[in-house]
């Protein structure tokens, strides 16, 4: 992870098909992101390891860590950088367990407590959110910005905080002025016209933030 990571790409299969998934990672690479998810929910683990090895050795070209959402067990055998889970997904120890030493883990949180939860447990970083209701988090409404503030102040300060869920280029001045500092942005890049075009503009505008 760099130092001061503070764009996370999601190359989510519920909008990018597994036919394109090489080309639009590679433009998110190119456009800057920091970090680089696989999020294949509801696939295979057959398809999930394929597109991942395609995937991984371009990351590794670019030095930006490749993380798989879920499945502990499937980084740890791809020599993943790391692993995200969420709140249902068990304790850290048990995905540290799995992965082994020196591998970043994340965990998604939807609450300050949550997100004090995940820092004293140990996480190398959290996802806040969702912060809007999204589709890739049905059933879930939006948590809202009054507590972004806050969250960088308690956990933020100490290890990277990730706000995401229906974040758009569009809304991401509002999410900056309540506080957030680094973002998570899925379907507003997928679907870009350029993937590569708007990953670069995301940046610039998160490059401004003191």
């Amino acid at each position: 992870m760099t130092v001061d990571p503070k764009l996370y790409a999601i190359l989510d299969l519920g909008y990018v098909s597994e036919e394109n998934a090489l080309k639009v990672t590679q433009d998110l690479l190119a456009g800057g992101a920091d970090l680089l998810q696989l999020r294949a929910k509801g696939h295979d683990l057959a398809t999930i390891r394929c597109i991942a090895e395609s995937l991984i050795p371009l990351c590794r070209k670019a030095n930006v860590p490749f993380i798989l959402n879920d499945h502990p067990e499937l980084a740890a055998q791809l020599d993943a950088d790391g692993v995200h889970i969420g709140q249902d997904d068990g304790p850290l120890h048990h995905a540290r367990n799995l992965v082994g030493p020196g591998k970043i883990i994340g965990r998604s949180t939807h609450s300050l407590d949550q997100a004090r939860a995940a820092l004293a447990e140990g996480f190398d970083y959290i996802g806040f959110g969702p912060l809007f209701p999204t589709p890739t988090k049905l059933g879930r409404p939006g948590i809202g910005l009054h507590d972004i503030a806050q969250m960088e102040r308690d956990v933020g300060s100490k290890i990277p905080a990730f706000c995401i869920g229906g974040i758009k280029r569009t809304n991401l001045p509002q999410v900056l002025a309540a506080g957030a500092r680094r973002i998570v942005i899925v379907s507003d890049l997928l679907t870009a016209e350029n993937p590569r075009s708007a990953t670069q503009e995301t940046l610039r505008s998160l490059n401004t933030l003191p």
